[in-house]
């Protein structure tokens, strides 16, 4: 029997990618933006934090089960910017394109060894508005910042990341690779592993 489970996303990006991932797993996922209930603020610290309040927002908006996910691009040389912020880098929120220009003129002359960078995936599962024991899961994709976009796919950062052991970017990778490969991907194998667990004790 299908899970209906509210999605605490208006990002057309994640909600595609959301969408691919869950297609087999048990759970009928319906964007919180299709339910009239607005994003949450993010006030958290960290990545697991606003995770949790908006799945909790948008839980006590719908009375359904919550998944959210707070995810972005930490650079070692930034000392983790843009991390927290990755959705609202360049001022403007969700303008990928002034986030990616802003993210190259940060980086300017910094060499290639010092372009580390990895993408972060902070997943919360929440049965209703208060529950006590939230499922997290956690995926984090490592690579480097390029030093000019590639591809048309994917949303975001993703032309702008080259994935360790890969020669394409990540808006250049197929879109089941990318979603096997990515953050996103590994914090939902992640949960789909606990789901399991507990199904099991």
């Amino acid at each position: 029997m299908m899970q209906r489970v509210v999605l605490a996303s208006s990002n057309r990006g994640k909600l595609a990618e959301f969408n691919a991932l869950l297609a087999d797993s048990g759970f009928e996922v319906v964007a919180q933006s299709s339910l009239g209930i607005a994003d949450a603020e993010e006030t958290g610290l960290s990545f697991v934090e606003n995770a949790l309040l908006k799945a909790r927002h948008a839980a006590r908006a719908s009375g359904l089960p919550a998944l959210a996910d707070d995810s972005g691009l930490c650079v070692a040389h930034l000392r983790g910017a843009p991390g927290l912020y990755s959705a609202r880098y360049a001022g403007g929120h969700g303008d990928s394109a002034a986030n990616n220009a802003k993210l190259l003129h940060t980086l300017d002359g910094v060499p290639v060894a010092q372009r580390d960078a990895f993408f972060i995936c902070a997943l919360a599962l929440l049965q209703d508005a208060d529950d006590p024991a939230p499922l997290v899961a956690e995926g984090r994709w490592h690579g480097r910042v390029l030093d000019a976009p590639r591809g048309e796919k994917g949303f975001g950062y993703d032309p702008l990341f080259l994935p360790h052991g890969q020669a394409l970017s990540a808006a250049e990778l197929e879109p089941a690779l990318k979603n096997r490969l990515s953050h996103r991907g590994q914090a939902l194998a992640l949960l789909h592993e606990r789901l399991r667990e507990l199904r099991r004790a």
